[in-house]
């Protein structure tokens, strides 16, 4: 983006694919999906996929990537709120104690690690805090279903609904797309989106729902910069690329420990509390 395709485009293309390669996997399984669950379905599509994509990719197109990770670290804090709202999960002091350390240090490490290398404005940064609304609520909302039906059914659903809702916001976008300027980078990268950062991201995250509570599966967004600092100790240190270096220093190590050490108390008390409901 916005050279090759723009992002309402890029959105449609990104929930066609995933949807293909859901739907192609539950095909084997064909689980029935009872009639007082398609408003739940309806819903989790149309704001946990299509709006809740289409308010991400809009605002990082407005706003610089720096604002839009600090936002988004904002999603535990909201899934705790939904959480207790909604299932009426219980905020333990753990939980609370937890989230503050992760927050503090992807805060941390997003301020020291990241440069700001696009031009932030209120609009997009609206979009990306109203996307992290959504999609915390989304993590919360499809919860219930986890319960009744296997992973793979629930997510087939969300993302055909998601792209049902697309059709008429992205078609027109989607057509007026000129393959021919796309290079084999381009259809790389773009099958990269696909199958890794949409195929097994909601994959994976949908089969976590169905194993812990969803305050511990928001809380794991805040490795993500973890994960960034990683990659780039492994571009410094293990590749000898001597640029990244520089991005390394003792608040970044310090951040992460953090970061770690927030994940690992929300997630041990979820697991506890599970152990001891059965």
């Amino acid at each position: 983006m916005p050279e090759k395709l723009g992002p309402t485009a890029f959105i449609f293309l990104r929930i066609l694919g995933a949807s293909l390669l859901f739907w192609t996997i539950n095909s084997f399984i064909r689980e029935k999906i009872d009639k007082e669950d398609y408003f739940r379905l309806i819903v989790c599509g149309v704001l946990g996929i299509a709006i809740n994509q289409l308010l991400y990719f809009h605002g990082l197109n407005l706003t610089s990537p720096i604002d839009a990770s600090i936002i988004y670290t904002s999603v535990p804090v909201l899934v705790l709120i939904f959480s207790y709202f909604i299932l009426k999960e219980k905020i333990t002091t753990t939980k609370m104690i937890g989230i503050f350390i992760g927050g503090i240090g992807a805060l941390l490490l997003i301020l020291y690690g990241n440069k700001n290398e696009g031009t932030s404005t209120i609009l997009g940064n609206a979009f990306i805090f109203s996307n992290a609304i959504f999609y915390a609520f989304y993590l919360v909302y499809v919860k219930p279903l986890m319960k009744k039906y296997q992973p793979i059914t629930v997510i087939s659903w969300v993302f055909l609904i998601g792209f049902i809702f697309m059709i008429p916001v992205g078609l027109n976008n989607f057509l007026s797309i000129n393959f021919k300027a796309f290079t084999l980078n381009t259809y790389l990268v773009i099958a990269f989106v696909l199958f890794g950062t949409t195929f097994l991201t909601y994959l994976f995250n949908i089969y976590a729902l169905s194993k812990v509570p969803p305050s511990v599966n928001g809380s794991y967004i805040y490795l993500q910069p973890v994960v960034s600092f990683v990659m780039v100790s492994i571009y410094a240190f293990v590749l000898n690329k001597n640029e990244y270096a520089q991005d390394i220093n003792i608040i970044k190590i310090i951040s992460s420990i953090l970061v770690i050490a927030g994940v690992y108390l929300i997630s041990t008390k979820g697991k506890i509390k599970q152990t001891k409901t059965g």
